[in-house]
């Protein structure tokens, strides 16, 4: 029988109780410098793994991890496995970590795992051992049977053992973490406890701190209370001064970004996390996104995220996991914009920024550049787009600079193709539908002459003649004009040749490559027959011979030429 979501499930679910802190002050902090930062992907984000990394990908990941800029990597769980003991032992003696680089391996509270993770760790320069136990009622009452007292017990005895195995290994330098498992669900009073007494052992001083990590072990509040409970703590533990404080969010009910952001403004140091959120369940907090989001509010995270796509697939390969495409900062399609209005906003504001300026664009947080990625996938069509995004995609590929209601006028056709086909738009496929439209290299004409005199000195300007053939539905057309320039001249030849009144109401054009190979496009708005009115586009390394074409080009979609029938169009010769 299928179970329903209950109608009262404050009958098997019971609120999280808030935080007697009436004068909490992280509301108020900003965040203004980045924290330290530990990967733990190789450790948490490995064990979350369907099919856990081997030792090509985990080293793939480790030196990812360093070019990237962490100083703090978990590196693994030595004692858990053979495999991660293998890896680390790997790591040290191939001398494979940087010398500003601190491995970091997790044990539990228990003699045979810390004397197995310290056998690990012989030869290593610098090392954070990770200790562990879980303190929550519900672990205590049902996984451990111990009460309050014996859970301390439990973590100052294994406290001990570890500082004084370290002593035994002088040549490395130690810094000695405590996690109090499942912080989120636990009693305020008792993770000060547990937390104070493992400290007192450890005997930290400012210049050599340990580090106290409070772990939301299941994401159990909102991220406001979190912040609660870590600004609880800074301001309640003892020897804070010698303490780096450090928090391990999850993302149960999807909101460990914020939960970290806001420990940090509570009083964290330290952050712990994956790339991207890997992790167990619902995932680890996602490190990139803290990191770029303070990048964003122009503080330097201290990592570097300058090629943002190959870290990911890095991190695709070794986790054999994918990144969502909406995921913050990374995924492929958080750049893009589909709808019209904010594919216009972008364009104009993309048109109107200078270099330097500070970064203020409608719909993208950050400059994607900064990240390794280019401006070709910001917009991109669909039956969502309007005539902007077209026009951005057509610029920013071919170079076409549209005039505003041309781009009017194209996107209809671009919409009546989406209404059909419903499938995204590239810009080689907007080309293939602009080319097919508008013609703009293939107006049917040849064997071009102009001639130009100067009138005396009772006329003005010139009075030019220009004579062509103009190529329609296979037959050939005479094409001879007089006018006071050679486009006038064209569109009065034009007229003569068909019997339809053509007027050029606008007139745009531009370059569109320099060199020896450069081509120019003329836009023209025509009225075609005294009603119709509608563009004509041409292109050709002359600009005379373009605007020509341009003519043509209106003329023959106004007349409706079938473009099956449309002949090869031959070069014109000034």
């Amino acid at each position: 029988m299928h179970t329903m979501m209950l109608k009262h499930p404050q009958q098997k679910y019971r609120a999280f109780a808030p935080i007697a802190l009436p004068d909490r002050r992280w509301p108020d902090a900003q965040l203004t410098r980045a924290p330290q930062w530990c990967s733990v992907d190789l450790r948490d984000g490995n064990q979350a793994l369907i099919e856990p990394m081997d030792p090509a990908r985990k080293l793939r990941m480790f030196q990812t991890l360093v070019q990237i800029g962490f100083k703090q990597i978990e590196v693994g769980f030595p004692s858990a496995s053979q495999a991660d003991f293998d890896f680390v032992r790997l790591l040290i003696t191939q001398n494979l970590v940087p010398d500003d680089v601190t491995i970091q391996v997790l044990t539990q509270a228990r003699d045979h795992l810390i004397s197995r993770t310290f056998e690990s760790l012989v030869g290593a320069k610098k090392v954070v051992v990770h200790l562990y136990n879980a303190v929550a009622p519900v672990m205590r009452r049902v996984v451990l049977g111990l009460d309050e007292d014996g859970v301390v017990d439990l973590a100052v005895t294994h406290a001990a053992m570890i500082r004084d195995m370290a002593a035994r290994q002088p040549g490395t330098e130690w810094t000695f973490e405590y996690s109090p498992e499942m912080f989120s669900n636990t009693d305020l009073h008792f993770s000060k406890r547990i937390v104070d007494a493992v400290t007192a052992t450890w005997a930290p001083t400012p210049t050599r701190p340990c580090i106290v990590n409070l772990p939301s072990t299941v994401e159990c509040s909102t991220p406001n209370q979190f912040a609660d409970m870590i600004e609880w703590m800074h301001r309640q533990l003892e020897r804070r001064d010698a303490i780096v404080l450090s928090v391990h969010p999850h993302n149960d009910r999807g909101t460990g970004t914020a939960a970290a952001e806001l420990a940090l403004m509570a009083g964290a140091d330290r952050l712990e996390g994956c790339l991207f959120g890997n992790g167990e369940r619902t995932g680890n907090l996602d490190l990139v996104n803290v990191a770029l989001n303070l990048y964003t509010q122009g503080v330097s995270p201290g990592l570097d995220f300058s090629d943002i796509d190959a870290i990911r697939r890095t991190v695709e390969h070794c986790n054999q996991l994918p990144v969502h495409p909406r995921h913050p900062y990374v995924g492929d399609l958080v750049y893009t914009s589909f709808s019209g209005s904010h594919q216009d906003a972008i364009k104009k504001a993309f048109a109107a920024r200078k270099d330097g300026e500070i970064w203020d664009m409608p719909y993208l947080p950050v400059d994607p550049k900064d990240l390794g990625r280019s401006y070709e996938a910001v917009i991109r069509v669909n039956s969502q787009s309007g005539k902007g995004g077209i026009a951005y995609l057509l610029e920013s590929d071919y170079g076409l600079e549209l005039p505003r209601r041309l781009q009017i006028e194209f996107s209809q056709v671009v919409q009546a193709v989406m209404d059909i086909d419903g499938k995204e738009l590239g810009s080689d496929d907007l080309w293939a539908l602009f080319a097919k439209e508008y013609r703009p290299e293939q107006a049917q004409l040849a064997r071009v002459e102009i001639q130009e005199q100067e009138l005396g000195a009772g006329g003005q300007g010139a009075d030019v003649s220009v004579r062509a053939q103009w190529q329609q539905g296979g037959q050939v057309r005479e094409v001879h004009g007089r006018g006071n320039g050679p486009l006038a001249a064209f569109v009065a030849g034009v007229q003569a040749a068909t019997g339809v009144s053509v007027e050029v109401l606008d007139y745009h054009e531009h370059a569109l490559s320099g060199g020896a190979e450069a081509r120019a496009v003329a836009y023209l708005e025509l009225r075609v027959g005294g009603e119709r009115t509608l563009f004509g586009v041409g292109m050709d390394a002359n600009l005379v011979n373009a605007s020509m074409k341009a003519v043509l080009s209106g003329v023959q979609r106004a007349l409706g030429e079938s473009r099956d029938t449309a002949t090869k169009v031959e070069e014109i010769s000034v």
